[in-house]
């Protein structure tokens, strides 16, 4: 029989399926043999992606997507500073960024395959390495979002791991809205002409694929993330959330387990505000802590910002295709000689409309997707700055302890030796909080920059399409006057 565990979290029994040819081991003596190897401490680099390939598998509405692919052009976005030397941040030679050969990487994880079945996304993570601590070179596992979840939640309750600058966790895959949108369109379905319904379907389906990319690209980009990190990619939760072929199993939270979820929530924000007037006693940090929540501020502003933008310019491309419908009405309408020019007319709102649609999708992707991953990211690097804070705190508590236990001549070597575990715990928090800050620094200034010259480049390219597109349709527009004329 397979025995119940809990691995840093909270597991059910796994469930063995009948035709597996897996061997039948229960998940607790897979994680005892992983706990006796370690993975060599190398520096990884996330690969280069080579596109990809959508089916829509559904029958009937928006349900049963499907995405194949290797890596996303968005996750290349958000963690290309891996692949990335000589990132200028301070000014003095500012040289190119040069891209990195990823085949020698020893760990390389991506999203292979995923599928939408109506609530839920299962992902298929593809795993290649060459470290010999797994026992395979190459092998994937299929994993839903709460999956993902529960591993982000390891790591931060893993207190070995304070230090760093934990990945945040993917959001959680929405799809209601472009549902909601969808069954709208379908009750109104009467109302509007069998071309402007077909249209209106068309830039629906186009916006559901788009976001279920976007869902893809964010959980892949969690994985890259811990597999390129020297010290995360080691967790033993880690491994098993890429090697075990079965269901990790994972049950809701109870009610206990949820008012302390809340509590912890309640006792963070209450930190927030009580640290927030500590005086650090490094320089570094006392900048890096201001910066970061101003940052966070405008980060966040941009982010929403960014979307309403891209919110506008869909209610434009919708007006596209309800003056394209209006105009085709009208030349069917119109017994005169008008009519082959409004259907011209037609035309171009209508090859206008996919220009605008390229455009839309290339902002989101390039810059509202970047400005969003990193306002979490950097909620993430404030956590970090909070728990280090939480140290300091700790450090100076156990400093006051030990002077009172020699003032009263009591217990001063348990006040010593607690004094000096608070030391060395905050010490070593600070040596490694300071070089994450900085490869977050780095991270961040590659990803926009690299975000914001391919977007400059793409708006160029759409501009000139644009200008094309005007030019030939005036052009056509003088000879149908001349035949009207």
């Amino acid at each position: 029989m397979h025995a119940s565990l809990i691995v840093g979290g909270v597991l059910k029994r796994p469930q063995m399926p009948k035709n597996s040819n897996h061997p039948k081991k229960p998940l607790h003596n897979v994680i005892l043999a992983l706990r006796k190897s370690k993975f060599p401490v190398e520096e990884n680099i996330c690969r280069s992606g080579e596109g990809k390939k959508s089916t829509f598998t559904g029958s009937r509405g928006l349900i049963g997507w499907r995405i194949k692919k290797t890596c996303d052009v968005t996750v290349k976005m958000m963690v290309d500073s891996d692949a990335t030397t000589d990132i200028p941040i301070d000014g003095g030679d500012r040289k190119r960024a040069e891209t990195v050969d990823l085949t020698d990487a020893p760990l390389v994880v991506d999203i292979s395959d995923a599928v939408s079945e109506r609530d839920k996304v299962k992902f298929t993570v593809h795993t290649k390495t060459t470290l010999p601590a797994f026992r395979k070179p190459d092998f994937s596992v299929v994993r839903e979002h709460e999956e993902f979840v529960w591993l982000h939640d390891r790591f931060v309750e893993n207190q070995g791991y304070a230090g760093y600058i934990i990945p945040p966790a993917p959001p959680f895959p929405d799809f209601e809205n472009s549902r909601r949108k969808l069954q709208q369109l379908s009750e109104s379905e009467g109302l509007m002409t069998k071309e402007e319904f077909g249209k209106f379907k068309q830039d629906l389906e186009a916006e559901y694929l788009a976001l279920f990319k976007k869902t893809v690209a964010m959980h892949e980009a969690f994985l890259i993330r811990l597999a390129s990190h020297p010290e995360l990619r080691d967790d033993v939760n880690f491994r098993v959330f890429l090697e075990y072929d079965q269901e990790i199993g994972i049950r809701g939270k109870n009610k206990k387990e949820m008012f302390d979820s809340i509590k912890k929530i309640i006792s963070k924000h209450g930190d927030e505000v009580w640290l927030s007037g500590q005086k650090d006693v490094d320089d570094f940090f006392d900048q890096q802590k201001g910066f970061l929540n101003e940052y966070h501020t405008h980060v966040k502003e941009a982010a929403k910002k960014s979307d309403n933008v891209v919110s506008e310019h869909k209610n434009l491309i919708n007006d596209h295709v309800k003056l394209s419908s209006y105009m085709t009405q009208l030349a069917s309408a119109d017994k005169s000689g008008l009519s082959k020019f409004l259907e011209a007319y037609s035309d171009i709102f209508e090859k206008s409309r996919k220009v605008e649609f390229k455009k839309a999708s290339d902002h989101d992707l390039k810059l509202t997707d970047t400005l969003v991953y990193y306002q979490r990211e950097t909620q993430a690097a404030k956590d970090l700055c909070l728990r280090r804070s939480r140290a300091l705190h700790d450090f100076e508590e156990a400093n006051k302890s030990l002077e009172r236990a020699r003032a009263k001549n009591k217990d001063i070597q348990q006040a010593e030796n607690h004094r000096e575990e608070c030391q060395k715990t905050f010490e070593k928090l600070s040596e490694l909080a300071k070089s994450e800050l900085r490869d977050y620094r780095g991270r961040r200034v590659v990803a926009f920059r690299k975000g914001l010259i391919e977007l400059a480049e793409l708006e160029l390219k759409h501009a000139k399409a644009h200008f094309q597109l005007l030019q030939h349709s005036l052009e056509s527009l003088k000879g149908e006057k001349n035949g009207v004329a």
